[in-house]
């Protein structure tokens, strides 16, 4: 009888776990994760009942227990965590001495991959500043526009990037602008020197480390950033070198971008592609065929895609080792973060509304827009100095009146399977070579040429690319015609690289909705063929500094790879 009982119930545990195993492959990977999720906002709670936990203060805790650990390895370079502290505290003492600087001031820092911008952003945390990071790609009239949306008013410049700064110094000195050089010396007038005086500083503690609550700004940010523990850093990156360098530096774990990874796939083969002790690289953006070509060829490197944002608490993170997703949508997740996937018109990129004003969810299947509640424990505090931009972010009464859902602004897919996907970016930004690109902010540049009446800049695909490269579909005024050295020029002097539209689409007049909002979702599908299209098409040729006409056979060699982008 005991024996027909235990057979009985082994047959029924055998039975349900081939359930659970046809039906719901991932409960126990999902059930896993979420209790580790549980287990860290347990943790992170308790710290918080002791007091506010900064990013300077775990720094400096590692700085204690760990003093001769690297913290940053640069090129030939190996900074501790001990010598990052004293070089940060003679920074902060520089700046207090001979900056005048508090806490609550504003500090915008312009440099480039180095030990120093670390140490000068730890020096200003201990004075109790707050700093903005600003992209080094950005041109004069940008960077002006971020001086104005942080409010800063003292510039910490690379010593690399001065000639940046030369541009606009006037406008800065109009501002009462304080402009710091990374650099023992200033040749240039209106720039103070700062190495000088930072050498003769103390390296000792400072004794009156800054009080911060929980609204205290920690950082503006204008470009996406990533943090790590010991930091190999590079000047720049390099495919070449990358594999070279993981070896040398016995580095374990990589950050990406989907670029990233591309280049390295297309790059020849060396022998430290397989001779590294990289474990797992993490990041966004990766496409689901250079990512089976990178764990092919690369080793036992365990793949975790993401999806972040900085503006709102809401991010995915593939934990299994499917390929494509940016994370997952089962009952575990919705119960640790809430979100909804959001029905949107085509035309218009807008959420589609019932009857009643509320909003629909999108079904299993269709790519809808990725909203997250606003509660009091996910804010959205908005952008520095831009309320009407702020207020665009918001969706409001999209269940039931005075609710309010924070819009990402890019479009997912959850399947039958519970995975999510990245689908596109819609509205006033797309992604490439790893940026974001403002259509707003390039078509602004693009107007001001005295040729051009109108012109709508949106993003399209190109085969073997990831993201989508600027296109700008142009009206001219009257009398004028395209002037492709001139245009190439300006591009130069106004926009990184990235933003450039590579392929020009002139038209007669402009489409727009019935808001008169310009119509850029039939310019995205028709893309930059000429098969498709009667407009005339111009492509970027760099070697010419020119837009030459884009001919079926130009097109052929750009998406053939002949042609590089």
């Amino acid at each position: 009888m005991i024996t027909l009982v235990f057979t009985s119930l082994l047959a029924g545990f055998l039975a349900l776990f081939l359930y659970q195993r046809m039906t719901y492959p991932f409960f126990w990977v999902d059930l896993i994760y979420y209790l580790k999720l549980r287990r860290y906002g347990k943790t992170l709670r308790a710290r918080m009942q002791q007091g506010i936990i900064t990013y300077l203060d775990c720094f400096l805790h590692q700085a204690k227990k760990n003093p001769n650990k690297p913290f940053i390895i640069f090129e030939n370079q190996s900074l501790t965590y001990q010598d990052v502290d004293r070089r940060s505290n003679q920074f902060a003492n520089a700046f207090r001495t001979e900056g005048s600087l508090k806490q609550g001031d504003i500090v915008a820092v312009l440099m480039c991959n180095e030990p120093d911008f670390i140490c000068v952003w730890l020096g200003l945390c201990k004075l109790g500043c707050e700093v903005a990071f600003l992209n080094v790609n950005i041109k004069a009239k940008s960077l002006l526009h971020c001086f104005h949306s942080c409010g800063a008013k003292t510039l910490v410049v690379g010593a690399d990037l001065v000639r940046l700064v030369e541009e606009v110094l006037p406008d800065l000195k109009n501002d009462n602008m304080a402009v710091w050089v990374a650099d023992h010396s200033s040749s240039s007038e209106g720039f103070n020197s700062l190495l000088d005086k930072v050498e003769r500083m103390s390296g000792e503690n400072l004794s009156d480390l800054p009080k911060v609550d929980i609204m205290s700004n920690f950082l503006f940010i204008f470009t996406s950033g990533t943090t790590g523990a010991t930091c190999v850093l590079k000047k720049k990156f390099s495919a070449s070198q990358f594999w070279k360098d993981c070896v040398k530096y016995n580095v374990t774990v990589v950050q990406y971008i989907g670029e990233l990874c591309r280049y390295l796939v297309n790059q020849p083969m060396v022998p430290e592609e397989r001779a590294h002790s990289v474990r797992l690289a993490a990041g966004s953006g990766l496409r689901s065929d250079v990512w089976k070509e990178f764990v092919k060829r690369f080793g036992r490197i365990k793949i975790r895609e993401g999806y972040g944002l900085t503006e709102a608490s809401i991010g995915f993170l593939n934990y299994t080792d499917e390929v494509g997703p940016i994370g997952r949508a089962s009952y575990f997740n919705k119960l640790s973060m809430s979100f909804e996937l959001l029905r949107y018109d085509t035309q218009t990129y807008e959420p589609v509304r019932t009857d009643c004003g509320r909003c629909l969810r999108a079904q299993i299947g269709e790519p809808g827009i990725l909203v997250a509640p606003l509660t009091a424990m996910n804010q959205f505090l908005g952008y520095a100095g831009n309320k009407v931009q702020s207020e665009k972010k918001l969706v409001r009464d999209v269940f039931k009146v005075g609710d309010v859902y924070f819009n990402t602004g890019d479009l997912l897919l959850h399947d039958h399977r519970d995975f999510l996907y990245f689908r596109d970016r819609i509205g006033d930004t797309f992604r490439w070579k790893g940026e974001n690109v403002s259509t707003t902010e390039v078509s602004e540049v693009l107007g001001h040429l005295d040729f051009i009446q109108e012109v709508n800049v949106y993003g399209v695909t190109v085969p073997g690319y990831e993201g989508r490269v600027g296109m700008a579909a142009i009206v001219f005024k009257q009398d004028h015609k395209l002037n492709g050295p001139k245009l190439y020029s300006h591009l130069v002097k106004t926009l990184p690289a990235y933003a450039w539209p590579w392929f020009l689409r002139i038209q007669t007049s402009l489409d727009v909705t019935e808001t008169f909002k310009q119509q850029k979702v039939k310019l995205v599908n028709q893309g930059f063929n000429p098969e498709i299209t009667q407009d005339p098409l111009y492509f970027l040729d760099i070697s010419q500094k020119d837009y030459i006409l884009l001919t079926v056979s130009v097109y052929q060699d750009i998406v053939s790879g002949k042609i590089k982008l």
